[in-house]
């Protein structure tokens, strides 16, 4: 008699989908409600309060960075088929990624201070025409060069990982808005982002659809439409006062501001820690998943993840309103110390898949809250003319040390994935540490705020 073994794909419980939804659509639809109630409370982005002009830019300016968001997820969700598709093998994957982070440490890390000299406008055209380029070449190209491709993408996601969140906060200056309205830009940046990267799965999934090789190149059709609208809304949309700074007075200011102060440096560390964590585990994830040879669908736990980050992100003016009493430093402590544990587990090689979905999204819902708090901090200690710089600097440590795991561990295979995430384990404990000193350590210098 024959056995007949059934092979049975694992997908998340559709439950867990429901669950997500509803608690990032109450909490987001109760905020109003929640604020009138508070005698201390901070406007939400739901208020009339805001100034006309302001929410009128908030609004284009939200548009222009969920769009930018759908370019930069664009090559997340196709790249890695793009490449099995065309046969590419595993250490040619892992040594692209290797040239694209030395192209982010040796040169994305000071695009930053570039953008501070030269202004914010000229670096986010540079971050529409790198990926428009990119995708012409992608598609018109016979013999594609995966290194040059690499390159590219990779100081696009350095420029866009500072330079539309410094634009935001010049403009902000500019109009002397206050400060509790840049708190709700930055936690809907980050919803705003999640949503994006949840769409865009969806666009590319039904553009390239059954027929593969027909619509192959349908993406990249759609990265350079994105990258067009973008370019013509930065140039012709955008109005910056010229405000060139000299080089050796920006030396000067950074000397003083940055290199200067221990409480940056804890606030530097900090972000690169979340930096490393958040980029192993987007290299780590599915084979985590698929270990031992179990089948998984993929495709239903990624909106999962980027759900439960906009639910962390939605908490955000909950916990830093009028209603809280908690400060932006207990609230990071307290977030990298559960994601510090939740990868500390998965580190020890747990196996049950339904445990592991599961911590993955109490990550990305501790990662939803940990983006926009960071920003708020960075609003508290860096002068604004210096951040663009300050941001792209403080990434180069995490930049050495993925370029530096991805060749001993992925391309030699001499660390094991396990110790790589036990690593990015350590440094969110240490940042929850330098979170506890960095409220030790005194006021914040260069903005007063509502509630610190």
């Amino acid at each position: 008699m024959a056995v007949i073994i059934e092979n049975s794909i694992w997908e998340p419980n559709p439950y867990l989908f429901i669950f997500i939804f509803l608690s990032c659509f109450l909490s987001i639809l109760l905020l109003p409600y929640a604020s009138k109630n508070s005698s201390t409370r901070a406007p939400s982005p739901f208020d009339h309060g805001f100034s006309s002009s302001f929410s009128s830019f908030q609004r284009k300016f939200l548009l222009l960075y969920s769009l930018a968001s759908v370019m930069e997820g664009l090559w997340s969700v196709y790249g890695e088929f793009e490449y099995t598709y065309r046969g590419v093998s595993r250490e040619q994957i892992v040594l692209s990624l290797c040239v694209g982070y030395a192209a982010s440490l040796f040169v994305g890390s000071f695009l930053g201070v570039l953008s501070d000299l030269i202004g914010q406008k000229k670096v986010c055209m540079t971050f529409c025409i790198i990926h428009l380029v990119t995708a012409v070449w992608k598609r018109i190209s016979v013999h594609q060069s995966l290194f040059i491709t690499s390159i590219g993408l990779s100081l696009a996601t350095s420029i866009f990982s500072f330079s539309f969140e410094t634009w935001m906060v010049h403009h902000h200056e500019k109009q002397g808005q206050r400060q509790d309205m840049l708190s709700d830009t930055f936690w809907l940046m980050t919803v705003f982002e999640s949503v994006s990267l949840i769409g865009n799965q969806m666009l590319v999934n039904s553009l390239v659809g059954d027929n593969v090789k027909r619509n192959m190149f349908s993406p990249s059709t759609v990265a350079v439409f994105l990258a067009l609208i973008c370019l013509t809304f930065v140039t012709k949309g955008w109005t910056e006062a010229s405000q060139r700074i000299e080089l050796e007075d920006y030396r000067t200011s950074f000397s003083a501001y940055i290199f200067s102060d221990k409480r940056i440096w804890l606030l530097a560390w900090a972000q690169a820690s979340i930096h490393f964590s958040v980029a192993f585990f987007w290299i780590l994830w599915a084979p985590t998943l698929v270990a031992d040879g179990r089948e998984v669908h993929l495709g239903l736990i990624y909106p999962c993840l980027l759900g439960s980050r906009i639910l962390g992100s939605s908490l955000f003016p909950w916990l830093m309103g009028g209603t809280s009493s908690l400060r932006t430093e207990d609230c990071l402590l307290y977030c990298f110390v559960i994601s510090g544990l939740v990868i500390s587990i998965v580190a020890f090689d747990y196996q049950d898949l339904g445990v592991l979905v599961m911590l993955f999204s109490m990550f990305h819902a501790c990662v939803g809250l940990i983006v926009p708090l960071l920003a708020r901090l960075r609003t508290m200690y860096v002068p604004n003319k210096l951040r663009g710089g300050m941001i792209s600097l403080s990434l180069a440590p995490a930049n050495a040390a993925i370029l530096f795991f991805l060749l001993q561990g992925g391309y030699y295979r001499r660390i094991e994935n396990s110790v790589i995430l036990a690593f990015a384990a350590l440094g969110l404990f240490t940042s929850a540490g330098s979170m506890y000193a960095l409220k030790r350590w005194g006021k914040h210098p260069y903005q007063t705020w509502q509630k610190q």
